[in-house]
Parts: structure tokens; C-alpha cells; sequence
């Protein structure tokens, strides 16, 4: 009988990813969804799409890391093996404008599905999806599992507690439930309001003639940073180990803001410094000025190795970004010439 997985934040960027890793290996995936006036599962609406061979093992359930009715009904209606809890308030920046909603959702919407899992009686391995932002005003360089924390955003503090009370219940409650303390990670299905996503996005329709100034905030923050993909590779393996336990996952190589636009803007012979503007709306309240992490622990025990490097990345997403802007391009060209034709025939 396959495993089942429920995944919240499914319609992310790490969701999808994981989606498509999990029904590879051949699980039955239920993903948690919010209802909204409109769909918003364009990254894994190619999981649907085939015709011939729609992927009938991936279900969208309605629910809310806010609502624990709903969870609770989730929980016993799929019966996972296997939860991954990436849903999330996930924009730094903007947890400083919403910091009681990202509190609630990236917070307490943790402890909820902890809750109605110990309320049920159920026993699926847990995964929590933590992050680099712990660290924040970081205490040592590279970070590690035993790393003091320094919250610097609200939506850092509320990750902290996440993380803190899933410890909680795997040592009260007995749960296998395992924090991946994950460094920043993007892709081509990445946030276009995240940093990295919004630099090829810009750089590409530059290139275009589609944009002509890309603004940013702080272009010294240095990242680590790795490709999506690599790190849901983490995710599933440590459900699979035979212990519960808390991994730092990164690549170990930092790199600046403006290093990620040399890389995009180079690679399509342009020079950033044309097209880029610093906007102080863009500078969080509290900076976080570098983030590098020691996975030594995740290669040891999970065997977990990041396959894809910072330059690779980056261009992978200049690639699939200036295949959309050639796209935009030409829907913009064809428009164009319609308008034209429209008045020369009301001309006549």
C-alpha cells in the first residue's frame, strides 16, 4: 500500500517540488490549500494537466494552518504517514507589516497541527519547515544545529517558536517530528517578491525592453543559497531517518546581493549598475547581514549532499525567466500590431 503525505504550503515553491519528489516515489500526496475567489496552483498544475495520464494520486484539500477544526478534519480524512508543515507567512520584509498574521500562521499554525495530531492519536512523522532567519543576528560563522538563535523580524520570531515547539512535542509526546533549518533556497518556480526571483525577472525583461529599473534594498546582505529542489531532497530524507532530530541545510558558500546581479545581469551581457536602484522602502527595520550554514551534520547522517551550485542556479533561473520575457515579448509585439491594424481600418 503506498504512503501518504500531507503537505501544507503545497502551492509554494518548496510544495510543488516536494510534490513532484513524493508522488515519484510513488506516494499518494494531499495537499492543504486556502480557499480564495481564485486558484493559485500554477506550479503544480502540470501535475494535472496530462491528458493521457493526470496524476490521480495528488489531492487538494481545502483547509487552514489558522483553523483547527479544519485540521483536525484534515488529519483524520488522510490518515498521512508523512506531514511536511511548509505553509507559511514567508516574506521577511513584509512580516514587519503583518507581523500578528505571520505569528499566527508561521507561529501558531504549528502548534495547532502538533496539537491535533497529539489530540488524534495519530503517529506520522513530522517536518517543520524552519529557517536560516533563526540565526539572524548571527552569534558565529558558518551556523550550525547548535547555534545560538537571534530572531531580527517577526517573522523570524515566529519561526523560533515553530521550531521550539515542535521540539517540545517530539520530547513530551514521543512524536517523530524533525525541524530542517533551511537556508535560503530559490528556483524558477521561486516568489517573484523574493530577492533572487526578482532579480532574473528583472534582468530578463530588461534584456527584453520590458523593464527599465530594477529597485533594491540592502546589496551587501550575504546568503547562502541553493536550489529548491536540492533541499526537499533534505526534507523527505529526514522523515526517512530512524530518528528525529533538528539538520541545518545549506550549501556552505555565501554570496552578496549584488554578487546574485553580477551573476544574471552578466550572463545576459548587461551591467546592472545601469538598470539597478536602491530604495530605502526595500531595507528591513532590523538587517541581517550574513547567513552561511554548516550542513556537516545533514551529510553525515542523511547522506545529503546540495547538488546544484550558486552559479548554476542562477542561471537555470535567467533561462526559465527569459523564456516568460521572450513570451512577453512577443504577446506585447502582437498586441501592438492589432492596435495598429484596428486604426488603420477605422481610418479607412
Amino acid at each position: 500500500m503506498a504512503k501518504r503525505a500531507l503537505i501544507t504550503g503545497i502551492t509554494g515553491q518548496d510544495g510543488s517540488y516536494l510534490a513532484e519528489l513524493l508522488l515519484e516515489k510513488g506516494y499518494e500526496v494531499y495537499g492543504l490549500i486556502r480557499r480564495s475567489s481564485s486558484f493559485n496552483t500554477q506550479r503544480i498544475d502540470h501535475l494535472y494537466q496530462d491528458p493521457h495520464a493526470p496524476d490521480t494520486r495528488l489531492r487538494l484539500i481545502y483547509g487552514d494552518l489558522n483553523d483547527s477544526s479544519s485540521l483536525n478534519s484534515i488529519l483524520r480524512q488522510v490518515n498521512a504517514d508523512e506531514v511536511y508543515n511548509l505553509g507559511a507567512q514567508s516574506h521577511v520584509r513584509v512580516s514587519f507589516d503583518l507581523p500578528e498574521y505571520t505569528s499566527e500562521v508561521s507561529g501558531l499554525g504549528v502548534v495547532r497541527m502538533l496539537e491535533a495530531i497529539r489530540l488524534l492519536g495519530m503517529k506520522p512523522k513530522f517536518y517543520q519547515a524552519s529557517s536560516s532567519e533563526l540565526f539572524g543576528k548571527v552569534l558565529e560563522v558558518p551556523q550550525t544545529e547548535r547555534t545560538s538563535f537571534y530572531p531580527r523580524s517577526p517573522y523570524a520570531c515566529a519561526k523560533t517558536y515553530g521550531y521550539y515547539i515542535t521540539i517540545n512535542y517530539r520530547e513530551s509526546y514521543k512524536l517523530f517530528a524533525s525541524n530542517g533549518i533551511l537556508f535560503n533556497h530559490e528556483s524558477e518556480r521561486g516568489g517573484e517578491t523574493f530577492v533572487g526571483r526578482k532579480i532574473t525577472r528583472a534582468a530578463t525583461r530588461i534584456k527584453m525592453g520590458l523593464q527599465e529599473k530594477l529597485y533594491l534594498g540592502n546589496l551587501d546582505a550575504k546568503r547562502d543559497w541553493g536550489h529548491a529542489r536540492d533541499y526537499v531532497e533534505a526534507m523527505y530524507l529526514m522523515l526517512q531517518a530512524n530518528e528525529p532530530d533538528d539538520f541545518v541545510i545549506a550549501t556552505g558558500e555565501a554570496h552578496s546581493v549584488r554578487e546574485f546581479l553580477d551573476e544574471a545581469f552578466t550572463y545576459l551581457n548587461l551591467d546592472w549598475q545601469k538598470y539597478v536602484e536602491i530604495d530605502p522602502r526595500y531595507y528591513r527595520p532590523a538587517e541581517v547581514d550574513l547567513l552561511l550554514g554548516d550542513a556537516s551534520k545533514a551529510r553525515r547522517i542523511l547522506g545529503w549532499e546540495p547538488k546544484v551550485s550558486f552559479k548554476q542556479l542562477v542561471r537555470q533561473m535567467v533561462d526559465s525567466d527569459l523564456h516568460l520575457a521572450r513570451r512577453e515579448h512577443f504577446i506585447a509585439e502582437r498586441e501592438g500590431a492589432s492596435q495598429v491594424a484596428t486604426m488603420s481600418w477605422g481610418a479607412n
